[in-house]
């Protein structure tokens, strides 16, 4: 890109920045020293304008940016990502959205600890949800990282570290100084602003082919370097057993994941009733149910008009497909529609990294202030001086998250960001959602049951991925020069999905403790009812 084009690039990113920094801005005038303020917003958002924070925050870079790519570099298993992340909003409607909200008050471990011990409980669940949160901001700043470094010049490693430090300074100072009223209107806009993009940018790619979506298939066929195989199952899941294994694998964390995200758990407390939550995820349902249909466009539109090799040239993870397709239908590179187009994909995809890191990190640092620091540092007197201190606990806990999620991007510049929300997806499945449906559903399930739930299935994930592909043993991995793999699979979810419901089972039939059984019909009348919910 010229020089002037880079400049335009770069004054709509400045835009959009100053845009949320001054959200973030008036928003902290408000008053946010509470807690109901600062993690849930003073519960006082309406069903439609939750439902696009929900969907602002789930169409992610991994959605935008990575699924787009993958379906440009292996078709047909490339859609696999967006009929998993579609399916997993009906185990969220259905099991988890009315129940979590009448249950909980700000986190998951509000919902797991409510009939248990409280503190090994929380302790449990805040360390799973910060594990999940810091798997799924590494891809988000990945993807920022992937996307600057094309605007100014395309492989240059400096300003990938750089985007990435920034973006992270950005979102602490989102949190810190918003909380959760800042961080939702930031998710408002930019799902307004990406549902617009991606509108924009799959009916200029059906134009180019005047809406023949065969001939649209039958170039992306040609462009793709595989042939007929492209549009066939098999392209990177098949072939052996490992790689079918990891196809299951992936499904399953895909579709099970969503509903243990402690980031998506934390938006049904925004509002005020368990209909309202219900409603809010109806609204989502069907603004990413659009938006993961025009993705498959996208990523065909992009093969086909790009081509697999140019997009995997600029970035071996397919990464910046979508932003080389922005380019093309504007004119190409050097013409001023292309880099119009493109810069403002760019800035589109740079708002959605922002507005998803945000609200990663306000979920994450509340899980360290609501359940760790307030579990190890236990005061029931006081207790509305205990709630600011634990405000204050959170922001610190943002800025710390932050720099741990800095230092793990820089290590996983070349990993697909769609790949890596895969892997938080499985941990999210394997340690989260075993302890919720247990605790919301099964009469007997005991305290031990629950940190067992959790550990059970955090530990094997965690280890699993330490141990895979992903980190050493291949040229794509964190760490291509070593090669300490065991586990063949990329995604652990088929073996540690299993193993956390098992776990905790087994905590809760081997467990001394008694359940008691008026907290469990006081936690199931709540959870149907919303009698007594906060």
């Amino acid at each position: 890109m010229s020089g002037d084009h880079q400049t335009l690039a770069l004054l709509l990113f400045s835009a959009f920045v100053a845009v949320t920094l001054g959200i973030t801005t008036w928003v902290s005038r408000h008053r946010q020293g509470s807690a109901e303020e600062f993690y849930a917003g003073g519960r006082l958002f309406s069903p439609m304008e939750n439902g696009f924070a929900i969907a602002g925050d789930y169409m992610s870079a991994a959605s935008f940016l990575g699924i787009s790519g993958l379906i440009a570099l292996f078709g047909y298993d490339g859609v696999l990502y967006s009929v998993g992340f579609l399916v997993a909003w009906l185990v969220v409607l259905f099991l988890v959205a009315e129940l979590v909200r009448n249950c909980g008050r700000f986190t998951l471990a509000d919902v797991v600890a409510a009939r248990m011990r409280e503190r090994p409980v929380r302790v449990a669940a805040g360390i799973s949800s910060v594990t999940v949160s810091v798997l799924y901001l590494v891809a988000q700043m990945v993807g920022a990282g992937s996307l600057v470094a094309l605007l100014l010049g395309g492989t240059s490693a400096s300003a990938r570290t750089w985007t990435v430090i920034g973006v992270g300074a950005l979102m602490v100072a989102h949190v810190t100084l918003g909380g959760m009223r800042a961080t939702t209107w930031i998710q408002i806009v930019k799902a307004v602003l990406l549902m617009a993009g991606a509108v924009a940018l799959t009916t200029l790619v059906l134009v180019r082919f005047r809406g023949d979506v065969n001939g649209l298939l039958n170039t992306a066929v040609a462009h793709s370097g595989h042939g007929g195989e492209f549009l066939a199952p098999g392209l990177k899941y098949g072939g052996d057993w490992t790689a079918r294994f990891d196809f299951i694998s992936l499904g399953l964390a895909l579709v099970l994941g969503t509903a243990g995200l402690p980031h998506i758990l934390s938006r049904f407390y925004t509002v005020p009733t368990a209909r309202a939550a219900r409603r809010s995820v109806v609204w989502a349902i069907g603004l990413i149910g659009g938006f993961y249909l025009m993705t498959i466009v996208l990523g065909f539109g992009a093969a086909a008009l790009v081509g697999s090799d140019a997009v995997r040239a600029s970035n071996a993870a397919g990464n910046t497909a979508v932003p080389l397709l922005a380019l093309d239908l504007g004119g190409g590179a050097g013409s001023t529609g292309g880099t119009v187009l493109f810069a403002v994909v760019a800035a589109i995809a740079f708002a959605t990294i922002l507005a998803v890191v945000a609200g990663i990190t306000l979920a994450s640092s509340a899980s360290v202030a609501h359940d760790l620091y307030a579990s190890l540092r236990r005061r029931r007197t006081h207790r509305r001086g205990g709630r600011r201190g634990e405000v204050a606990v959170a922001r610190l806990a943002a800025a710390g998250i932050g720099a741990v999620a800095i230092a793990l991007s820089l290590l996983a510049q070349e990993l697909n960001v769609a790949f890596l929300v895969g892997l938080a997806f499985a941990v999210a499945a394997s340690a989260n959602l075993p302890a919720l449906l247990y605790s919301l559903f099964w009469r007997s399930f005991t305290t031990r049951g629950a940190v067992w739930a959790v550990y059970g299935g955090l530990v094997p994930a965690v280890v699993l991925v330490a141990l895979s592909p992903v980190v050493s043993g291949s040229p794509e991995a964190v760490f291509p020069g070593l090669d300490f793999q065991v586990f063949p699979l990329q995604n652990p979810g088929v073996v540690s999905i299993p193993l956390g419901f098992l776990a905790g089972w087994i905590g809760t039939v081997t467990s001394p403790e008694r359940p008691d059984a008026a907290k469990h019909a006081q936690t199931e009348v709540r959870s149907l009812t919303g009698a007594g919910a906060v």
